[in-house]
């Protein structure tokens, strides 16, 4: 369960996102601790001296990328904030397919029909903080789907050693796995990551392949593929799978991350995490998730050290992560939502929405509207919502004063509620004592 905390002071303002780094992209990266391993270094930052084409793709086995997918995205708009053009690439043929990297089970193979959902779904995500108009979108379907196999074996196939295969780690560990195995399915991920490589390569001119550092393998097999197939020399980079100071990752199968989709997780719930991040790791989250420069991040790391109890750096790392993904109005929201929960902020301030984020554990009944034309009792609402176990109960809880109308402390147990009590345009909140809430929606 997510801990709760208050709501963050405007302290800081609004922040801008920065123009185009004057430094080498590469040592911004690096900078912001963005960089695990690449191809040879001198070259590569070299190269990045002039605006190149980049990839990195994303699987698109979830409706929704998580917040462990934003740590390449956001990589990849540091390279595009430098110059250089970015291809997001979508899945669609690996995905069906299954990455076998360090997954100690083969994933189910998903359908048609399910692949084509979750593309749609995360699409528009990379927009949230690419640049689209100066970027590309593809899927790896469209190049695959119709390439024969016996031409593929022919073309790619012969550019690989199986030696070479099993020995990289996370395969050779799947075939040390007796009961498991790997199958041909996943073994060929490898293959066909590389040929994506090479057929960006030789359409867009993409020189440079990014992606998490349990790719390394994969992504080198594309660097190799290039060299022999057309002897031209390309690079790569990885960027680190990001942990918490507990050790874990954020991932979909932890089930710690959480989603960039506003429908799966709230601007609320989203803030709400980052608060939640361990005093350890502020400095590097702010670096890795958020576009402050440096300086700022510095004194926002002093003042958090200063007085860690008022939790600034939580704060402010809540309120950018936020904005990038749910904008200013997420941000609000967000914010709103807080204060109600803290007694910052009268619940009647809310539109429906906000207030839905604010009690979103809360439990909820919804009546029809009609009910509120003549009164509905509150002994009988407060039962129908859950809020007591009987009229009598409910009686003796507003004898004690333990019952509100959103902020309106009721004494009197024969009073009605009717439609001048919503809090919203449809919603009233009913709370018994101090931490229990129940919404009553009229539709």
């Amino acid at each position: 369960m997510v801990r709760l905390y208050p709501p963050v002071e405007p302290a800081f303002g609004s922040t801008t996102v920065p123009s185009m780094p004057t430094a080498n992209a590469l040592d911004t990266l690096r900078s912001r601790g963005l960089v695990v391993d690449t191809t040879d270094e001198d070259v590569l930052r070299e190269h990045l001296e002039e605006p190149r084409t980049f990839y990195a793709g994303f699987d698109p086995s979830a409706p929704s990328l998580h917040v462990g997918s934003l740590v390449g995205i956001m990589v990849m708009s540091w390279l595009q904030r430098a110059g250089h053009r970015p291809i997001a690439l979508a899945g669609g043929a690996t995905g069906r397919i299954g990455d076998p990297t360090f997954n100690d089970e083969e994933r189910n193979l998903m359908d048609e029909d399910t692949v084509t959902a979750n593309l749609a779904g995360i699409r528009h995500q990379f927009g949230l903080v690419l640049d689209m108009d100066q970027a590309l979108l593809v899927d790896n379907h469209d190049w695959t789907r119709d390439v024969p196999l016996l031409e593929f074996l022919r073309d790619i196939g012969k550019h690989f050693s199986v030696n070479h295969l099993i020995s990289r780690e996370s395969i050779r560990r799947r075939l040390e796995d007796r009961e498991q195995g790997i199958s041909y399915t996943e073994f060929s991920y490898g293959l066909l990551q590389a040929f994506d490589y090479d057929h960006l390569f030789a359409t867009y001119g993409c020189t440079l392949q990014c992606g998490g550092s349990d790719q390394w393998g994969n992504i080198i097999g594309g660097v190799d593929l290039i060299r022999r197939r057309r002897g031209e020399r390309v690079h790569a980079l990885t960027w680190p799978l990001v942990e918490g100071s507990d050790g874990k990752k954020f991932s979909k199968s932890a089930g710690n991350a959480p989603w960039l989709d506003a429908a799966v997780t709230s601007s609320f719930a989203y803030y709400q995490w980052w608060l939640n991040t361990d005093d350890r790791d502020v400095e590097r989250f702010l670096k890795i998730f958020t576009f402050l420069d440096p300086k700022e991040i510095a004194e926002v790391v002093v003042a958090h050290e200063a007085n860690p109890d008022q939790r600034e750096g939580q704060k402010r790392l809540a309120i950018e992560t936020t904005r990038i993904i749910h904008g200013d109005e997420g941000v609000r929201s967000a914010e709103q939502a807080t204060g109600v929960l803290f007694g910052n902020t009268p619940v009647t301030d809310l539109d429906d929405t906000t207030l839905a984020m604010a009690f979103e554990q809360a439990p909820t009944i919804e009546l029809p509207r009609r009910d509120l034309e003549g009164g509905i009792g509150l002994l009988d609402l407060m039962t129908a919502a859950g809020a007591s176990k009987s009229n009598g109960e409910a009686r003796r809880l507003i004898a004690q004063g333990a019952v509100r109308i959103n902020e309106e402390r009721i004494t009197d147990s024969s009073r009605t509620v009717g439609a001048a009590d919503l809090a919203t345009d449809t919603t009233l909140v009913l709370r018994v004592g101090k931490r229990r809430q129940f919404l009553a929606r009229f539709v």
